[in-house]
């Protein structure tokens, strides 16, 4: 006595061919759209690199300025105890925008024309382009030629420069004394200053990295 045994099917039906197609070309389309978005914007990780290079170099620039009393012009600046002890004009107190010489500005407040307001403080003057303490272009040599494989043209920052206002609020700027404590700071009295600053590398409405930063006045006769 024999058992007849069906013979197993082989191969694919119709059917199954045409859905293995169907998702083996979604799958396809998917990962070369994500190669093209990845190819197309390569050079952003580089652009917003650079740019975060550029803006930390010149927030050192500013951060290490100095903070003092009076204008350091003035005859009595290292020996001045509060801003009342700084004269009149031209020897007034320092307050935002008093810009005086070239840079490095001798004063953290140099660096901003206004209160509030961003200021193209490291353009220069004629030209328009940001440049660095030398008046050269950024990322541009003695020769005038590129330092590196990728040029910094086009990029600008802005330096905004703010008093800490007093609030009772401890998530504030003002609440960032010892313990939490306020730390007026007003153009009559500047113990600190909150700087922000704003490199650009692109159109893009998120084409920028931005810092901020805190300089208390602490050294407030120190001349070099």
């Amino acid at each position: 006595m024999s058992i007849k045994r069906h013979r197993r099917q082989t191969g694919l039906t119709m059917i199954e061919l045409v859905l293995f197609m169907v998702i083996v070309g979604v799958a396809a389309a998917g990962i070369m759209g994500v190669l093209n978005i990845g190819g197309s914007h390569s050079a952003d990780p580089v652009r917003r690199k650079q740019a975060l290079m550029v803006a930390e170099a010149l927030m050192e620039e500013v951060l290490l300025a100095r903070f003092t009393y009076c204008d350091p012009s003035y005859a009595k600046a290292d020996t001045a105890t509060s801003q009342a002890d700084c004269g009149t004009s031209p020897a007034q107190p320092l307050v935002i925008g008093t810009t005086t010489g070239g840079r490095p500005y001798g004063n953290v407040a140099n660096y901003g024309s206004a209160a509030g307001a961003a200021t193209h403080s490291f353009a220069d003057s004629v030209s328009g382009i940001d440049v660095d303490i030398n008046g050269r272009a950024l990322g541009v040599n003695q020769s005038g030629g590129t330092i590196g494989n990728a040029s910094l043209a086009g990029m600008t920052t802005t330096v905004t420069l703010r008093y800490l206002v007093a609030d009772a609020d401890p998530l504030k700027d003002s609440r960032l004394g010892p313990g939490g404590r306020a730390i007026a700071s007003d153009p009559s009295d500047i113990r600190a200053l909150r700087i922000t600053l704003r490199t650009t590398y692109g159109t893009g409405a998120n084409d920028f990295v931005e810092l901020d930063a805190y300089r208390t006045r602490y050294a407030p006769n120190y001349l070099p």
